[in-house]
C-alpha cells in the first residue's frame, strides 16, 4: 500500500489561510497577536494547547507556553531587559522576548534545536525566501543524484535493506531527501540555508516508517504495508516552507529582533553569557532518558551527526539525566534530603534496571547546582530564575526535584521565593504508570 505524506499540501495551503485570517484580525507585532488570548492547559507546557505560528515549523509536545514567559516577566519585582534560557528547546522562551521586547539569550545543546531556535528568531527578506525556494525546488527537481554521500553517512537501520529487515526510510524517499538537502546546502545565504534545512527537518517524520513520542521512536504499525511516495517530499517541503515565509512576513515587525543563541552544553556556557535579569528553563527530567532519541531522525538525516563518536560527544554534553552513554558521574552535593534519598537509591541498586542511576540523580543535583550557582553571580539583586522541574521515581524512591533544589539554594546564595505544582505526571508502566509524579515551578530570587 503506497501513502502520500501526513500533510498534505491542501492542509498546508488551509493552514496558510487561517493564518492570515488570524493575522487580520490581531494585527501581527505585539505577543497577544500570536497567542491570540488563548487558554493553555498548563502553564508549563504548549501541550494540548492551540498550535502558534513558528510552533509548527517542527512538533514539538513539551515547548514552554509563552503565557508562562509572559507571566514571569510580569511578575518580576525588576524591569527585565535581558532574559537567560539555558535549556532553549524549541526556542518559544526566546520568541516570546523579542514580541515583549526583551533581549533574549539562549543555549541549547541539540545542534539540530539550535539551529531552529536561530531560525525562528532571525530577519529574513522575504522576496528572497520566495526566490531562493523557486531555486532549490527546480535543482531538486532536475538532480540525479542517488544520495550516495547519505547512504553512507547514515547507520545500517535508517535506510533500506536496514538491519533483520527493518528501517527507517524507504530508499526512493531517501533519495529524494538527498537531492533536496544537496539543493539547500548549494544557496549561498547561511540563515536561507539554515531556515530551509530545519524545515525540512520538521518533516523528517512523516517522511519515515517510524513515529517519535517523548520517550523517542518506534516503527508504525504496518509499516511494512505503509509505503511513503518519494514524489510527496518536494511539494511537502514547499508547502513547509511557503507556510513559514507568511509567518515570518506577518510578524517581521517584533519590538526586538536581535538575539543571541549559543550552542553547547550549558553547564560551561552560561557562564560566558555575563549579566541578566531573568532566568527561565525546564530543565530535562531525572528520568534517566536521553532527549537526543528524540531528534535521532533529523540530527542524522540532516548531517549534524555522521558517526558514533559524534553521537556520544552529543550524549555527554547534555545534562547527567540519563545513563545512555558511558560518562564521569560528578559528586552529588549535600543536604538532608538529597543526602536520605541517595541512601535509599543504593541500598535499592539491586532493584534497579541499572546501576548508574544513583550516580546519575546525585550528579543531576550537582549539575543543577552549578547552574543556581552561575545565577546567583549574574542575575542583579531581586532576579530571579523560574525553573519548571519533574520528580522522578526509582524502585518506588521517590525524587524530589523540587524540594532538593529549594534546600540547595542557600549554598549557592539564592532565595526560595515560591514552589508552585503546575501538573502530575505518570511514572513508568513498569511502576503502574500512574499519575504520581509531581512537576512544580521553583522561582529563587538573588537577595
Amino acid at each position: 500500500m503506497s501513502t502520500s505524506f501526513a500533510q498534505t499540501p491542501a492542509q498546508s495551503g488551509y493552514r496558510r489561510v487561517a493564518t492570515r485570517k488570524m493575522l487580520t484580525r490581531t494585527g501581527g507585532a505585539s505577543l497577544e497577536a500570536w497567542t491570540g488570548g488563548r487558554q493553555p492547559l498548563s502553564m508549563s507546557t504548549n501541550a494540548g494547547a492551540e498550535e502558534l505560528p513558528f510552533q509548527r515549523w517542527h512538533r514539538f509536545k513539551e515547548a514552554f507556553s509563552p503565557e508562562l514567559i509572559e507571566q514571569a516577566v510580569r511578575e518580576s519585582p525588576i524591569p527585565v531587559r535581558r532574559l537567560a534560557d539555558p535549556f532553549g528547546g524549541s526556542g518559544t522562551s526566546a520568541l516570546t522576548c523579542q514580541f515583549l521586547g526583551i533581549q533574549p539569550v539562549t543555549i541549547e545543546v541539540n545542534p539540530f534545536l539550535a539551529d531552529l531556535i536561530a531560525a525562528k528568531l532571525a530577519q529574513y527578506h522575504v522576496p528572497e525566501l520566495l526566490t531562493a525556494l523557486t531555486r532549490v525546488a527546480r535543482k531538486a527537481t532536475a538532480s540525479r543524484s542517488r544520495g550516495a554521500a547519505l547512504v553512507r553517512s547514515l547507520p545500517a537501520t535508517f535506510v533500506e535493506p536496514g538491519v533483520k529487515d527493518r528501517w527507517l526510510f524507504d530508499m526512493p524517499v531517501l533519495i529524494q531527501i538527498a537531492r533536496l538537502r544537496q539543493a539547500i546546502e548549494e544557496e549561498s545565504n547561511p540563515q536561507v540555508v539554515r531556515l530551509f534545512r530545519v524545515l525540512l527537518g520538521g518533516l523528517m517524520v512523516g517522511f519515515s516508517n517510524a513515529v517519535v513520542s517523548g520517550k523517542g521512536r518506534r516503527y508504525r504499525t504496518n509499516w511494512e504495508e505503509r509505503r511513503v511516495d518519494p514524489a510527496c517530499v518536494l511539494p511537502a517541503f514547499t508547502d513547509a516552507v511557503a507556510a513559514a515565509i507568511v509567518e515570518i512576513g506577518a510578524y517581521e515587525s517584533r519590538p526586538v529582533r536581535s538575539s543571541q543563541v549559543l550552542h553547547g552544553d550549558s553547564r560551561k556556557l552560561l557562564a560566558t553569557v555575563g549579566q541578566f535579569d531573568q532566568l527561565t528553563c525546564s530543565p530535562p527530567y531525572p528520568n534517566s532518558f536521553d532527549y537526543t532519541d528524540v531528534y535521532n531522525l533529523e540530527l542524522w538525516m540532516l548531517g549534524y551527526l555522521t558517526s558514533s563518536d559524534e553521537n556520544r560527544d552529543l550524549r555527554r554534553a547534555t545534562l547527567s539525566s540519563h545513563v545512555q552513554v558511558s560518562r564521569e558521574f560528578a559528586a552529588a552535593p549535600r543536604c538532608a534530603r538529597l543526602d536520605r534519598t541517595m541512601r535509599e537509591l543504593r541500598r535499592a541498586s539491586d532493584e534497579l534496571w541499572d546501576s548508574r542511576i544513583p550516580a546519575m540523580v546525585g550528579a543531576y543535583f550537582a549539575d543543577l547546582q552549578g547552574l543556581m550557582r552561575i545565577c546567583a553571580q549574574a542575575l542583579p539583586s531581586k532576579g530571579q530564575a523560574w525553573f519548571v522541574v519533574g520528580d522522578s521515581q526509582y524502585a518506588g524512591i521517590h525524587v524530589q526535584v523540587a524540594r532538593i533544589l529549594a534546600d540547595l539554594a542557600p549554598s549557592v546564595g539564592l532565595k526560595v521565593e515560591r514552589m508552585t505544582p503546575f501538573r502530575s505526571m505518570r511514572v513508568s508502566p513498569q511502576q503502574s504508570g500512574r499519575h504520581m509524579l509531581s512537576e512544580d515551578l521553583v522561582v529563587f530570587s538573588r537577595p
